[in-house]
């Protein structure tokens, strides 16, 4: 079972990443200055559909274009998803309580992942050379 304590130390295991909190405590995790993993804010595009309000418990992860993004969405625990904001953006959402649903390996193959599209290609070489 996954946590955002996960998160946050399999993110800052890779290579070059730093991590920025917001005012309101959201962390946003970046390498070489690009976002690849945050907390987002409160949007008008993600709308709680139990209770209408806007849903503050979003993560988004970028990934590796149009067919991850299928494939990641196809997933059939139905945890992902995406919104109109992100049409044609290589990235998904996932609530943060539904981190749960996936175990640790998961949300590290997600993180790395993520991490692999913004990362220098020499980096990403040599981090996969040493642990892939």
């Amino acid at each position: 079972m996954a946590t955002m304590a996960d998160l946050d130390e399999l993110a800052l295991s890779l290579p070059k990443v730093v991590k920025e909190v917001s005012e309101d405590g959201r962390p946003s995790y970046l390498v070489h200055g690009k976002m690849f993993c945050f907390h987002r804010s409160r949007r008008p595009d993600a709308i709680d559909p139990k209770t209408g309000e806007r849903m503050a418990d979003v993560l988004m992860f970028r990934v590796d274009g149009a067919d991850a993004k299928e494939l990641v969405l196809a997933d059939p625990r139905g945890i992902f998803f995406t919104t109109p904001h992100f049409n044609g953006y290589p990235a998904v959402l996932i609530r943060i309580p539904d981190l749960k649903q996936l175990d640790r390996g998961e949300l590290r193959d997600l993180v790395v992942d993520a991490w692999l599209t913004r990362v220098q290609k020499r980096v990403a070489k040599a981090w996969l050379a040493e642990n892939e």
